[in-house]
Protein backbone atom coordinates (compact mmCIF):
# COMPACT_ATOMS: atom_id res chain seq x y z
CA UNK A 1 0.00 0.00 0.00
CA UNK A 2 1.14 3.37 -0.45
CA UNK A 3 0.18 6.59 1.47
CA UNK A 4 0.33 9.80 -0.19
CA UNK A 5 1.70 12.80 1.74
CA UNK A 6 1.20 15.57 -0.47
CA UNK A 7 2.23 18.19 2.12
CA UNK A 8 5.30 16.31 2.91
CA UNK A 9 7.93 19.50 3.83
CA UNK A 10 5.27 21.47 4.76
CA UNK A 11 4.49 23.74 7.62
CA UNK A 12 1.76 24.99 9.52
CA UNK A 13 0.60 27.16 12.50
CA UNK A 14 -1.97 26.76 14.39
CA UNK A 15 -3.07 29.24 17.43
CA UNK A 16 -4.00 27.47 20.70
CA UNK A 17 -5.20 28.93 24.01
CA UNK A 18 -7.84 28.73 26.95
CA UNK A 19 -10.98 27.75 25.44
CA UNK A 20 -10.29 27.02 22.34
CA UNK A 21 -13.22 24.86 20.34
CA UNK A 22 -11.38 21.52 20.47
CA UNK A 23 -12.50 19.95 17.23
CA UNK A 24 -11.66 23.28 15.45
CA UNK A 25 -8.13 22.73 16.65
CA UNK A 26 -7.63 19.25 16.25
CA UNK A 27 -9.42 18.16 13.05
CA UNK A 28 -7.05 20.29 10.56
CA UNK A 29 -4.08 19.49 13.18
CA UNK A 30 -4.40 16.03 12.23
CA UNK A 31 -5.91 15.87 8.89
CA UNK A 32 -2.55 18.22 8.13
CA UNK A 33 -1.22 15.66 9.50
CA UNK A 34 -2.11 12.63 8.15
CA UNK A 35 -1.28 14.65 4.37
CA UNK A 36 2.52 14.88 5.74
CA UNK A 37 2.52 18.03 7.07
CA UNK A 38 4.33 19.32 10.41
CA UNK A 39 2.37 21.21 12.72
CA UNK A 40 2.93 24.12 15.40
CA UNK A 41 0.61 24.87 18.44
CA UNK A 42 1.40 28.29 19.24
CA UNK A 43 0.18 29.80 22.65
CA UNK A 44 0.93 32.52 24.40
CA UNK A 45 3.35 30.24 26.65
CA UNK A 46 5.39 27.26 25.89
CA UNK A 47 4.86 23.98 26.93
CA UNK A 48 1.56 24.72 28.57
CA UNK A 49 -1.55 23.04 28.63
CA UNK A 50 -4.52 24.80 27.17
CA UNK A 51 -8.27 23.16 27.64
CA UNK A 52 -10.62 23.56 25.13
CA UNK A 53 -14.28 24.15 25.60
CA UNK A 54 -14.98 20.82 26.25
CA UNK A 55 -12.10 19.75 28.23
CA UNK A 56 -9.43 18.50 25.73
CA UNK A 57 -6.19 19.31 26.63
CA UNK A 58 -3.56 20.78 23.27
CA UNK A 59 0.25 21.50 24.80
CA UNK A 60 1.69 24.28 23.31
CA UNK A 61 4.86 23.43 21.30
CA UNK A 62 6.32 27.52 21.37
CA UNK A 63 4.92 30.93 22.31
CA UNK A 64 3.39 33.29 19.48
CA UNK A 65 6.04 35.67 20.14
CA UNK A 66 8.85 33.26 18.85
CA UNK A 67 6.99 32.65 15.44
CA UNK A 68 8.29 33.21 12.33
CA UNK A 69 5.68 33.73 9.53
CA UNK A 70 8.54 32.98 7.09
CA UNK A 71 8.83 29.06 8.25
CA UNK A 72 5.20 28.07 7.70
CA UNK A 73 3.18 27.82 4.51
CA UNK A 74 -0.02 28.78 6.85
CA UNK A 75 -2.14 29.06 9.74
CA UNK A 76 -5.24 27.92 10.82
CA UNK A 77 -7.45 30.00 13.63
CA UNK A 78 -9.80 27.75 15.20
CA UNK A 79 -12.91 28.76 17.42
CA UNK A 80 -14.01 28.66 20.05
CA UNK A 81 -13.71 31.55 23.10
CA UNK A 82 -9.66 31.72 22.55
CA UNK A 83 -9.59 34.12 19.26
CA UNK A 84 -11.21 36.53 21.34
CA UNK A 85 -8.35 36.85 23.96
CA UNK A 86 -5.22 36.20 20.73
CA UNK A 87 -6.83 38.93 19.01
CA UNK A 88 -5.69 41.29 21.19
CA UNK A 89 -1.97 40.24 20.73
CA UNK A 90 0.27 42.73 18.00
CA UNK A 91 2.20 39.60 17.46
CA UNK A 92 -0.97 37.50 16.45
CA UNK A 93 -2.36 40.47 14.55
CA UNK A 94 1.47 41.30 12.96
CA UNK A 95 1.77 37.54 11.71
CA UNK A 96 -1.82 37.17 10.07
CA UNK A 97 -1.27 40.38 8.42
CA UNK A 98 2.15 38.84 7.31
CA UNK A 99 0.72 35.67 6.21
CA UNK A 100 -1.38 37.95 4.21
CA UNK A 101 1.77 39.94 2.30
CA UNK A 102 2.85 36.51 1.30
CA UNK A 103 -0.95 35.28 0.09
CA UNK A 104 0.21 32.59 2.14
CA UNK A 105 -3.29 30.00 3.61
CA UNK A 106 -5.16 31.84 6.19
CA UNK A 107 -7.86 29.26 7.64
CA UNK A 108 -10.20 30.50 9.97
CA UNK A 109 -13.49 28.55 11.45
CA UNK A 110 -16.43 29.32 13.92
CA UNK A 111 -14.85 32.32 16.07
CA UNK A 112 -11.78 32.23 14.35
CA UNK A 113 -12.55 35.28 11.91
CA UNK A 114 -12.03 37.13 14.82
CA UNK A 115 -8.31 37.23 14.61
CA UNK A 116 -8.63 38.13 10.87
CA UNK A 117 -11.02 40.94 11.44
CA UNK A 118 -8.55 42.52 14.20
CA UNK A 119 -5.66 42.30 11.72
CA UNK A 120 -7.69 44.25 9.26
CA UNK A 121 -7.30 41.44 6.36
CA UNK A 122 -10.56 40.62 5.48
CA UNK A 123 -11.52 43.87 3.57
CA UNK A 124 -13.13 42.97 0.34
CA UNK A 125 -12.66 38.92 0.84
CA UNK A 126 -15.36 36.34 0.63
CA UNK A 127 -15.96 34.56 3.61
CA UNK A 128 -17.95 33.10 6.20
CA UNK A 129 -18.02 32.05 9.95
CA UNK A 130 -20.14 31.53 13.19
CA UNK A 131 -23.45 33.46 12.85
CA UNK A 132 -22.56 35.07 15.86
CA UNK A 133 -19.80 36.89 14.42
CA UNK A 134 -21.80 38.09 11.13
CA UNK A 135 -21.77 41.32 12.13
CA UNK A 136 -18.09 41.53 12.55
CA UNK A 137 -17.46 40.28 9.29
CA UNK A 138 -19.11 42.34 7.63
CA UNK A 139 -18.38 45.28 9.30
CA UNK A 140 -14.52 44.87 8.78
CA UNK A 141 -15.34 45.22 5.31
CA UNK A 142 -15.60 41.40 4.65
CA UNK A 143 -18.23 40.08 2.04
CA UNK A 144 -20.64 37.29 3.83
CA UNK A 145 -21.82 34.02 2.65
CA UNK A 146 -23.76 31.13 4.74
CA UNK A 147 -22.10 28.16 3.46
CA UNK A 148 -20.34 25.61 4.84
CA UNK A 149 -16.91 26.48 3.07
CA UNK A 150 -15.74 29.46 1.64
CA UNK A 151 -12.42 29.78 -0.49
CA UNK A 152 -11.29 33.21 -1.08
CA UNK A 153 -7.69 33.04 -3.09
CA UNK A 154 -5.25 32.11 -0.25
CA UNK A 155 -8.58 32.34 2.80
CA UNK A 156 -10.47 29.26 3.37
CA UNK A 157 -13.28 29.80 6.20
CA UNK A 158 -15.99 27.69 7.56
CA UNK A 159 -19.22 28.44 9.97
CA UNK A 160 -19.15 25.87 12.78
CA UNK A 161 -17.73 22.06 13.65
CA UNK A 162 -20.08 20.34 11.52
CA UNK A 163 -18.71 22.25 8.16
CA UNK A 164 -14.92 20.61 9.30
CA UNK A 165 -14.75 18.31 6.09
CA UNK A 166 -15.74 20.94 3.78
CA UNK A 167 -13.00 23.55 5.86
CA UNK A 168 -10.26 20.76 5.39
CA UNK A 169 -10.91 20.00 1.75
CA UNK A 170 -11.02 23.67 1.04
CA UNK A 171 -7.87 24.04 3.06
CA UNK A 172 -6.31 21.38 1.16
CA UNK A 173 -7.88 22.65 -2.25
CA UNK A 174 -5.42 26.21 -1.77
CA UNK A 175 -2.96 24.56 -1.00
CA UNK A 176 -2.73 22.38 -3.80
CA UNK A 177 -3.56 25.42 -6.07
CA UNK A 178 -0.07 26.79 -4.30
Amino acid sequence: MTVSLPLSGQKFLLFTGEDYEDLELWYPKLRLEEAGAETTLAGQEAGKTYLGKHGYPSVSDATIDSINSAHYHGVICAGGWMPDKLRRSEKVLSLLQEFHESEKLIAAICHGGWMPISAGIYSGVKVTGSPGIKDDLINAGAVWEDAPVVVDRHFVCSRRPSDLPDFCKGILEVLKAT
